[in-house]
């Protein structure tokens, strides 16, 4: 035996021991002119055959080791193989080692440079045609493997059939596997370095199987035709901190139980024909989704995604999601996706160890395992990682035209020692506590994201005093449009949850947000965090009995659409949810053939509607000049009056808020213009479950100045209550 039949043997002993790192080496045509031979692996089959595009036979191949074949090709230009399986089923489809390598030195280059924007389509499963055969290019980062393969139904699921070429300076494997069509099962067998050898999902697989199955899936080629033009085109204007932005915050699949099933879920063209109208109709500008991420544990509402391409497979087919995004767009509503660069979760599927090595997380545990949560730190500081996610964000904003993307768990990425003690985190390179790596990731990705996709939002949810999230990158901001007043929700909650003869003593607590509302651009937060784990559903977080529940609910709401900031609301707030929220229940709607219930969905129906129609109570959301006490410290009262402006023309607007049960009438405050001021809301209307107690429609303000106000005026503030009025030019 010659050297070379030696080093054969030693190959197709490694590949039928799963062993074999260059299958290229072995398999596919080797040799030149008429010693051209071609080498195939088909355990199982009888015999194979070469045979020409046309099907006429080139030569018979002949079996020299268990399952390998090899034939004579001689100067056939191409060939293809015809196998005959036990029971007389003949196959003929082209040989995955006849083709050449995949991947560009440009895609390969910019990927090891953490700077390929287009990633999703050249890693993972891409429907593609080489040399005039269709088929699937697979692609995966894997540098420290020894082996990996493709493995599907297509081949038993036995990872000696396609192992997969190694691009050496990349670390990327890829192999084309001819005929393979839409809809395909496939997974990659990795035989790590640490000697295991393990089937992951593709972490760049753009569709799954629904959980708790955990296959990756070949997705369509992604070339939905569209229909939101305008939308688009004026998506950039519906943004700006000028606008009205009202956000309905949605667990997708607890919003509403499909019909026929008592706790099923309704999928994207459900929620499409449900979910859309409601959203509309309620007045909000935007539905913002918990991650729909596929994700293998449902009790995670999505906050431990594995597949960072790949719509849940719970709701349907990607299409199905893009038809989604249409049909909001066309309704005049924009889609925000919950987006989790932070963590991800441990599953031995899934990216935790990729190819036997800490590939994605960190090594060292005080970086790369979050202990609140079980799960995994991504290591941002390695380019491929950040990356990754880098591209991941893209495509959900390029792709599926996704008008933004709300950051979870900012707080945890930028800092060092986030919910650590003191000898359990590692310093950055100057010993501070600062995470000097998820920093610059987030400024890429905010600054990438502002220049490829015009109008997109990115809001963080980020709940420290971090200077400048919302400053301009080019000042050393973090980037972000905007970032959840954290601050905001907890001294609020905790005020309104006072029973009202405290209160009082916490007058502050309601009016000191207004220090610093204008210190970033902000979103006003109740959402799903607030109404779980115990916390009680908001409508019992207030005191009281059933009418003062909602009374200072009704109060507590308006209150929030008329500070300085945009909006967001949990699914169900908007109904007075009794109990608490529960994803593996869809949301009470019965609640809403009693009068009290409906009563509050109105109130916030029309808060979204005056704060949409209303300059003064969204123009200068995000500006200082927009805002001024005019009764702030009247803590015995519980009473706090405030001004809300515009620029131009636009009329301002006064809030009175009355946060004790006792009706005040003849209260004196100051107004910013003498003439008539119109009541164009009251939370204690009959029409939201209230007194009916107001003001007659309007107040007369004179010029006797007050409160550091030019004019005054008397009004009659309700019982737990807030009214606002506006300045009526037309009798002024």
């Amino acid at each position: 035996m010659t050297l070379h039949d030696t080093m054969l043997a030693g190959a197709a002993s490694a590949l039928l021991e799963g062993r074999l790192d260059d299958p290229f080496a072995l398999l596919g045509p080797h040799g030149e002119g008429k010693d051209r031979t071609v080498r195939t692996f088909q355990p199982g089959a009888e015999s194979v055959t070469l045979i020409d595009r046309e099907g006429a036979e080139i030569a018979a191949m002949e079996q020299v080791a268990d399952g390998v074949f090899v034939g004579t090709l001689g100067e056939a230009e191409h060939y293809r193989l015809r196998i005959v399986w036990p029971g007389e089923t003949v196959q003929e489809v082209e040989d995955a080692y006849a083709f050449g390598t995949l991947l560009g030195d440009l895609d390969l280059h910019l990927f090891s440079e953490g700077r390929h924007f287009d990633l999703a389509r050249v890693l993972g499963a891409n429907r593609r045609e080489v040399d005039g055969v269709d088929g699937v290019a697979f692609a995966v980062w894997a540098p420290n493997a020894r082996r990996v393969s493709v493995v599907g139904d297509f081949n038993n699921w036995d990872g000696r059939r396609h192992p997969m070429r190694l691009r050496h300076g990349a670390g990327v494997w890829e192999l084309f596997v001819p005929r393979l069509r839409t809809g395909e099962r496939y997974k990659f067998e990795v035989a790590g370095a640490d000697g295991g050898i393990v089937q992951k999902a593709d972490p760049m697989a753009r569709q799954t199987e629904a959980p708790p199955a955990t296959a990756s899936v070949v997705a369509a080629d992604p070339d939905f035709r569209w229909t939101d033009e305008d939308w688009m085109t004026e998506r950039a204007v519906r943004h700006r901190d000028d606008a009205p932005i009202s956000v309905y915050e949605v667990h997708a699949g607890s919003w509403l139980s499909a019909a026929d099933e008592q706790a099923g879920t309704l999928d994207w063209a459900g929620l499409a024909d449900r979910l859309i109208p409601y959203v509309a109709e309620m007045g909000f500008t935007h539905v913002e989704l918990l991650p729909i991420m596929e994700h293998p544990f449902g009790g995670s509402w999505g906050y431990q995604p594995l597949s960072q391409f790949a719509p849940s497979a719970r709701f349907g087919t990607p299409e199905d999601f893009a038809r989604f995004v249409d049909t909001a767009h066309r309704a005049g509503i924009g889609v925000i996706l919950d987006w989790v660069p932070a963590h991800f979760p441990t599953d031995v599927h899934g990216l935790a160890q990729f190819d036997g090595t800490h590939l994605y997380e960190h090594a060292d545990p005080r970086e790369g395992f979050h202990q609140d949560w079980n799960t995994l730190i991504y290591n941002l500081g390695r380019r491929e990682v950040s990356g990754f996610l880098l591209a991941s964000a893209l495509w959900w904003l390029e792709t599926f035209h996704v008008d933004g993307l709300r950051v979870d768990a900012v707080a945890s990425m930028l800092y060092r020692d986030y919910s650590r003690k003191a000898d359990e985190w590692v310093p950055n390179v100057h010993g501070g506590r600062e995470n000097l790596e998820s920093v610059a990731f987030l400024q890429h990705m905010n600054a990438v994201v502002s220049e490829r996709c015009p109008g997109a939002m990115t809001i963080a949810e980020e709940s420290t005093a971090w200077p400048g999230v919302t400053a301009p990158v080019p000042n050393g901001g973090l980037g972000f449009s905007y970032k959840w007043n954290m601050g905001w929700m907890h001294d609020s909650l905790q005020y309104i949850e006072e029973d009202p003869i405290y209160r009082k003593w916490h007058h502050d607590e309601l009016s000191f947000s207004i220090v610093y509302a204008y210190s970033e651009k902000f979103v006003l937060p109740i959402s799903h965090d607030e109404v779980v784990h115990g916390k009680g559903s908001l409508l019992a977080k207030m005191p009281g009995d059933e009418w003062r529940k909602r009374a200072n609910l009704r109060a507590y709401l308006s209150f929030m659409w008329t500070h300085p900031g945009k909006k967001l609301l949990f699914m169900g707030c908007e109904l007075g949810q009794e109990r608490e929220w529960n994803h593996d229940e869809t949301l009470p709607w019965d609640l809403l053939d009693r009068e009290e219930h409906a009563g509050i969905q109105r109130l916030v129906r029309d808060l979204n509607r005056l704060y949409a129609d209303e300059p003064a109570l969204h123009a200068k959301d995000c500006d200082p000049s927009g805002f001024t006490w005019i009764v702030g410290n009247d803590a015995e009262n519980s009473v706090y009056t405030f001004a809300r402006f515009a620029d131009g023309d636009a009329a301002p607007v006064v809030v009175l808020m009355n946060l004790t049960p006792e009706p005040r009438t003849g209260y004196r405050t100051g107004m910013p213009r003498a003439g008539s001021w119109r009541e164009v809301f009251n939370s204690d209307a009959a029409l939201y479950g209230g007194t009916n107690m107001g003001n007659g429609g309007a107040v007369q303000a004179v010029a006797d100045p007050a409160h550091g106000q030019p004019a005054s005026a008397f009004v009659t503030l309700p019982p737990l209550s807030a009214t606002i009025l506006r300045f009526d030019e037309v009798s002024a």
